[in-house]
């Protein structure tokens, strides 16, 4: 299970943070790459991540911490760390509970870091080739509205599924079984605000210009751009059906090795698209958010 501690000093070191910001975009992609090749490395002898994960984090990684600066690449490492402490986290009780619904396990590939952390990592690239301020800010909101969301998504899915009480659809909010995709519960809800909030809180102790709405920010988009996960999980997302198990289920053979049938949703738009969509959701809503607080010397 992962151990924060092996990551605080970097995260908090004021005098690592300073000397980090100043240094030049090529050196700061180096330092990319190595701290998010060792931390993939860590996580994949951990298996919170295969091998094509640990490519993605290394993409992702780089282009962050590289373009975005120390408390891009530290709030990306706090959100790696706390989903992967979740995803580990009375894992025997949930793969008791709804394992084989899940498309995958809690070993992270390629496609389920960039449905994570792609748009995340768009806006790093946007905020490093701009130089106007206003840009520059607009690129931060969606930053942290990406990466809220796919927290805030994480929690809910990990610990919403402990529940004690049964999740209801967003849809039509009939009671159904804990692991079904587009299902809500008070716990899941609550652990989705969490998640968003002490995103954007992290981000926000982080970062040498404060802005006390950031965390605010985060929060509201993180929390809707989960709400919307849930919403194509209900609708469109596929969803597949094991005769043998007579149960639901997001994978196309399932744990049982019985090849599903198609029941309902488009056959393309599996989870990592569903991910992928939510975190654009919440990055494009934070940047709206954002509009109204920017600095007086951005706008025009």
């Amino acid at each position: 299970m992962w151990n924060i501690n092996h990551f605080l000093p970097a995260l908090f070191s004021k005098k690592q943070a300073l000397a980090a910001e100043k240094q030049v975009p090529g050196q700061r992609l180096a330092l990319g790459l190595l701290l998010s090749s060792a931390i993939g490395a860590l996580a994949y002898r951990r298996r919170s991540l295969s091998r094509s994960g640990v490519a993605g984090a290394a993409i992702t990684g780089t282009t962050i911490f590289g373009l975005g600066g120390w408390a891009w690449g530290s709030s990306l490492i706090f959100f790696f760390v706390s989903s992967s402490f979740f995803s580990h986290f009375r894992a025997a009780d949930k793969a008791r509970t709804a394992a084989d619904k899940f498309s995958k396990g809690s070993q992270r590939d390629l496609a389920q870091v960039g449905a994570n952390g792609g748009i995340a990592s768009v806006m790093a690239l946007g905020y490093g080739l701009s130089h106007q301020p206003a840009l520059r800010e607009s690129f931060e909101a969606g930053f942290i509205g990406a990466l809220a969301t796919a927290n805030a998504d994480t929690w809910a899915t990990e610990l919403g599924v402990l529940s004690q009480q049964p999740p209801r659809l967003i849809t039509t909010g009939r009671p159904t079984v804990p692991g079904t995709s587009g299902g809500v519960s008070p716990l899941g809800a609550s652990a989705a605000a969490g998640g968003a909030f002490a995103e954007g809180l992290f981000f926000q102790l982080l970062r040498r210009r404060k802005s006390p709405i950031l965390p605010i920010i985060a929060l509201i988009s993180g929390f809707a751009g989960s709400l919307f996960d849930s919403l194509l999980g209900a609708t469109v997302q596929a969803i597949y059906y094991c005769p043998h198990c007579q149960k639901e289920t997001e994978r196309r053979i399932h744990n049982c090795g019985t090849p599903t049938t198609h029941l309902r949703g488009w056959r393309w738009m599996d989870n990592d698209l569903v991910n992928l969509l939510a975190t654009l959701c919440g990055s494009l809503l934070a940047i709206l958010l954002q509009l109204p607080f920017r600095t007086r010397s951005t706008r025009p």
